[in-house]
């Protein structure tokens, strides 16, 4: 045996056969991590389990209202009873690290999509003793508790147990309860607890709670998550000004002075003044590597709505990573998201 296993090791294209090609790897791949199709205007790019991406941008800009879109988009079937509804059913992981979700909203999102598929049942569908609506009100119900038990919420108040939230995401996504892994962890949002571990100053002789500190372990948590069950990874990062440049705070104390002076001059519009200010990266550089893919947001003017006395504000959206180099407008509805040409 060891004269056997030494004439294997003197002879090198052995140990360089090749088990399969580039186009069998690639095909391999692709199948086993097929790209993921999110509700606009995250449509855009390609996306798979695995990739990192960084929903950036103001309040009121969309955010949050993206990552409930692309939930309900992960935790509804594909097909339910006979009926398309194009979803993935799948879990997701929701970490709310700013305490304000809206559960309602998200059950308003769900019950939309649901009701839209639920239009499209036969006479056939259901016994002569049950009328349609009756049948439609049990079928939207029994769906929508299969789908909510896909969703997993946790609430974070601090560094501490955000980090112990992704400590658990292992057991969690392996839980007999799901039957599969989790296949969405939404983050909203990374840069929360930003002053707060910012001023923690390492203890001596210990690691400390810094910020870099946090964010590595976060990284690390994640990354070995991602090691044993692949995922897409949604987190949204509000915008941090740049030293010198004037807050939303004082912005609004300025322009109320002046108008209260003389109405007629420093009037602008909160649009026109948000414009002026100027964002910088405030996320350490092990957090920046460690995203994939990158979509700013902004809030524009708003828009009269095709129904009457009512308005949409809209949004814009524009990925810089992959640089796209387009902007999309968009505005929020009851049921989603609408792009505007």
């Amino acid at each position: 045996m060891a004269g056997q296993a030494g004439g294997e090791s003197r002879d090198p294209r052995a140990w360089l056969a090749v088990d399969e090609t580039a186009a069998a790897f690639i095909t391999r791949s692709l199948t086993s991590r097929p790209p993921i199709i999110l509700p606009p205007p995250l449509h855009r790019a390609p996306l798979r389990p695995g990739n990192v991406v960084e929903i950036a941008g103001p309040s009121n800009s969309g955010k949050s209202h993206l990552l409930i879109m692309a939930a309900v988009q992960c935790i509804l079937p594909k097909e339910w009873e006979g009926i398309h509804f194009g979803g993935l059913g799948k879990p997701v992981m929701y970490l709310d690290l700013d305490c304000r979700f809206d559960v309602l909203r998200l059950a308003q999102i769900l019950r939309n999509r649901i009701a839209d598929g639920s239009a499209h049942l036969r006479n056939g569908d259901f016994e002569k003793d049950v009328t349609k609506d009756e049948f439609q009100c049990s079928f939207e119900n029994t769906l929508f508790s299969d789908c909510m038990q896909r969703f997993l919420y946790v609430r974070c108040y601090n560094s501490s147990e955000f980090t112990a939230a992704l400590k658990t995401i292992q057991s969690q996504s392996r839980s007999k309860v799901l039957g599969v892994g989790i296949y969405f962890v939404m983050i909203d949002s990374i840069g929360a607890f930003y002053w707060i571990d910012r001023a923690c100053q390492p203890v001596r002789e210990s690691k400390g709670k810094s910020l870099q500190s946090v964010t590595e372990t976060v990284v690390h948590e994640i990354r070995k998550f991602l090691q044993l069950q692949p995922a897409l990874v949604l987190v949204t990062k509000a915008p941090v000004y740049a030293e010198g440049s004037t807050t939303a705070n004082d912005f609004n104390r300025v322009s109320s002075k002046y108008v209260l002076e003389d109405s007629t001059v420093f009037r602008y519009s909160r649009q026109e003044e948000e414009r002026t200010f100027s964002f910088r990266e405030y996320m350490p550089l092990i957090w920046q590597s460690f995203v994939t893919h990158r979509i700013n947001l902004q809030e524009e003017a708003e828009v009269p709505s095709a129904q009457e006395n009512e308005v949409l504000s809209t949004h814009t959206s524009e990925w810089v990573q992959p640089s796209l180099k387009t902007k999309e407008k968009f505005s929020i509805v009851d049921d989603g998201v609408i792009l505007i040409p």
